[in-house]
């Protein structure tokens, strides 16, 4: 049985992955991905020629016989798993390869990298003693409004995603569930146009009224005694 490496990907800056980890990207014998196409311009950037093969899928019945192709290559070598941003298993499908991968007694180890949760938090000028990170919110609103409302009354820092199409309805959401909660909303991070912008929900509100949002966000809402 092979070993399955976690290997932490960059977020955006390319220049932003671990000589460990290049080195067990090279020498692993599959790299599964979520995106062959998103990691097909990181191996290139470095000069990576390992087969690579696509482990999740939206339809279920190709999802599962992609897992055990995976699994399958597991019994023969050393496969190395990758988001196709950040940590493999947070907010990601990698989790369902990990799991099945535990339960099996497969040896998993794990090669750190960059995720937005921790580069948002630590430009965030909140206190990160402590967080929660509840991951991508819902799209609807009642089932986004119920999760802010269970997090109503969390004194530290609440940490979530948010796609750029749904910003503005959340932080009309935060407003009307949560008041005047100090945010940072953090987007394209460690890319040319990375920004964070600080403020009530009201004031980021206007701000991206005013400036479309483009890329993936980091939502950061205060804890309530901030």
């Amino acid at each position: 049985m092979g070993i399955l490496y976690v290997v932490g990907t960059p977020i955006g800056n390319l220049e932003d992955i671990s000589r460990r980890a290049l080195q067990t990207l090279r020498r692993v014998d599959l790299i599964a991905t979520e995106n062959p196409a998103h990691t097909q311009k990181l191996l290139a950037r470095y000069d990576i020629g390992t087969p690579m093969t696509r482990y999740t899928d939206a339809y279920e019945r190709k999802k599962r016989e992609r897992l055990q192709m995976v699994l399958a290559a597991l019994e023969r070598g050393d496969v190395a798993l990758v988001s196709e941003a950040g940590m493999p298993g947070l907010s990601d499908p990698g989790y369902e390869l990990l799991q099945t991968a535990v339960e099996r007694g497969v040896s998993i180890v794990t090669l750190p990298g960059p995720t937005a949760v921790t580069a948002a938090l630590s430009v965030s000028g909140f206190p990160v003693e402590r967080y929660v990170f509840v991951g991508f919110l819902p799209r609807r609103e009642k089932a986004r409004r119920n999760l802010l409302k269970s997090v109503r009354h969390v004194p530290y820092p609440v940490v979530a995603y948010e796609s750029p199409h749904r910003l503005l309805n959340t932080l009309r959401d935060i407003q009307a569930m949560l008041g005047e909660r100090e945010l940072s909303v953090s987007g394209e991070l460690t890319k040319l146009y990375e920004q964070t912008r600080r403020g009530t929900a009201n004031e980021l509100l206007l701000h991206f009224q005013a400036h479309p949002p483009r890329g993936e966000f980091v939502l950061i809402i205060g804890g309530q005694d901030r």
